[in-house]
């Protein structure tokens, strides 16, 4: 089974948080984003060519892109390997093949490493890490969380998970998360708790299926649209 003893690096492009999230043109053009644990995806720098609105933030900002370019490098192989142990758990439809993946993975973190230092010094990636985020209550209109919350489930327990979903609906008026399954394919127990507590929040919760399926059954992702804002 798939499995990672800690969070690694690991990029993903505009593209894949459009289907993942199913993001519109309106979303990306007209809302104030955050991307929380963007890793070094390259979400922002191609949002941010594009005109959009993209704050990330990660305890990974806090490297240099030297030391950053290392830890992808040490982190790749051990991924890649996985992955071609464990084909099964995977839809190769988009992505074809393993070979393909590491290509678009490095290609996508290839384009965060060229914008870190230009984005570090515009405020676009911040060091920070759930469940305690430097930003002011519902700072952005959409708060994402992708490829952490719930995928990480063996090594961030239920009261972070609790407290992480609490403190995205703070900074956030929208709170979109994915993907809903824990490393492995393995269902997750916390996704209807988190959920049970934020509806009694006010907030109303939604599980909707999105155009994005690589880990397979990961399909679903959680929309959190907070009470009052």
């Amino acid at each position: 089974m798939f499995t990672l003893d800690q969070v690694q690096p690991w990029g993903r492009s505009l593209d894949e948080y459009r289907r993942m999230f199913a993001l519109s043109d309106a979303d990306l053009g007209t809302l104030n984003i955050l991307g929380c644990a963007d890793g070094p995806a390259s979400f922002n720098a191609e949002a941010t060519r594009r005109g959009d609105s993209v704050i990330s933030c990660d305890p990974i900002y806090q490297f240099n892109v030297i030391e950053m370019r290392a830890r992808i490098s040490e982190t790749y192989d051990q991924i890649i390997e996985q992955t071609r142990q464990n084909m099964d758990q995977f839809v190769w439809t988009t992505i074809k093949s393993v070979e393909e993946l590491g290509h678009m993975r490095m290609e996508a973190m290839r384009m965060f490493l060229d914008d870190y230092e230009m984005g570090k010094a515009e405020g676009r990636y911040v060091d920070a890490s759930l469940p305690s985020l430097p930003f002011v209550d519902g700072e952005f209109d959409l708060a994402l969380c992708s490829h952490f919350l719930f995928l990480y489930t063996t090594q961030l327990g239920k009261d972070f998970h609790r407290a992480a979903i609490r403190e995205l609906c703070r900074v956030g008026r929208e709170v979109r998360v994915f993907p809903l399954l824990a490393l492995g394919g393995k269902p997750v127990p916390y996704v209807e708790l988190v959920a049970e507590e934020a509806r009694a929040a006010g907030h109303e919760v939604l599980i909707e299926p999105v155009p994005y399926e690589f880990q397979r059954g990961g399909n679903r992702m959680m929309r959190i649209r907070v009470h009052g804002r």
